[in-house]
C-alpha cells in the first residue's frame, strides 16, 4: 500500500475499501458544504456508491488511470486528494481534492497537495501537474495559488455541476519549475 508522510499530523493512504464507510460518512455528514462545488456529490447515497467509485479506481485498466489518497489528519480521516487519469504517455495529470467539512482551515489541503506535487513529480516522474478550480470557488482556488502554480487560463463550460455548465481556472507546474 501506498503512504505518503505529509508531516507529523498528515498522512496519505492509497484508497482502500475498507475505508468506504468512513468515506461516505464524511461525504453525508459534509453534504451541504461539498455540494456546491462538486458534482459527484449528489449521485453518493449509499456506501454501496462509494465502494462502487473506489472499486472503480483499484480495477481500472485503462492506460490514463486515476491515483486516489486519503487524508488523514491526527489519526482521524479528513478527505480524498489524487490524480485524475495519469498520462504517462505525455508525462501529466490533474489533481483533484476535497475535504470534510470539520477539518478545512487547517492548512490539510495545501499541505497535502504540496506533498503530492512532489509525489508526482519526482516518484512518479511526471513533467506535469494540474490543477482545475471551478470559477467563483474561492477557497479551492487559493490551493494552486498559495502553491505557486502558474495560471494558464479559463476551460470554459468544463464541468457539469447540477444541471449547468460552469468554466474552471487552470492552474499548473512544471517539474523545472516546481524544483526551482
Amino acid at each position: 500500500m501506498c503512504k505518503i508522510e505529509v508531516d507529523d499530523e498528515i498522512k496519505l493512504s492509497k484508497i482502500s475499501l475498507t475505508s468506504a464507510e468512513l468515506i461516505y460518512d464524511s461525504i453525508n455528514n459534509s453534504r451541504k458544504h461539498l455540494h456546491e462545488w462538486l458534482p459527484f456529490v449528489d449521485g453518493t447515497k449509499s456506501v454501496s456508491d462509494t465502494k462502487i467509485f473506489i472499486d472503480s479506481v483499484l480495477n481500472s485498466r485503462c492506460p490514463k488511470r486515476d491515483m486516489i489518497f486519503e487524508i488523514w489528519y491526527q489519526e482521524q480521516f479528513a478527505g480524498l486528494i489524487g490524480f485524475k487519469e495519469i498520462d504517462n504517455s505525455n508525462n501529466k495529470t490533474e489533481m483533484g481534492y476535497w475535504l470534510d467539512a470539520g477539518m478545512t482551515g487547517k492548512g490539510i489541503m495545501v499541505r497535502s497537495c504540496k506533498a503530492l506535487i512532489d509525489y508526482a513529480l519526482n516518484d512518479l516522474k511526471l513533467n506535469r501537474v494540474m490543477i482545475k478550480v471551478a470559477v467563483g470557488n474561492e477557497k479551492s482556488r487559493a490551493i494552486p495559488v498559495l502553491l505557486g502554480l502558474k495560471p494558464e487560463g479559463i476551460e470554459r463550460h468544463g464541468e457539469s455541476l447540477h444541471n449547468n455548465y460552469v468554466d474552471l481556472e487552470i492552474y499548473s507546474t512544471l517539474k523545472e519549475e516546481w524544483e526551482n
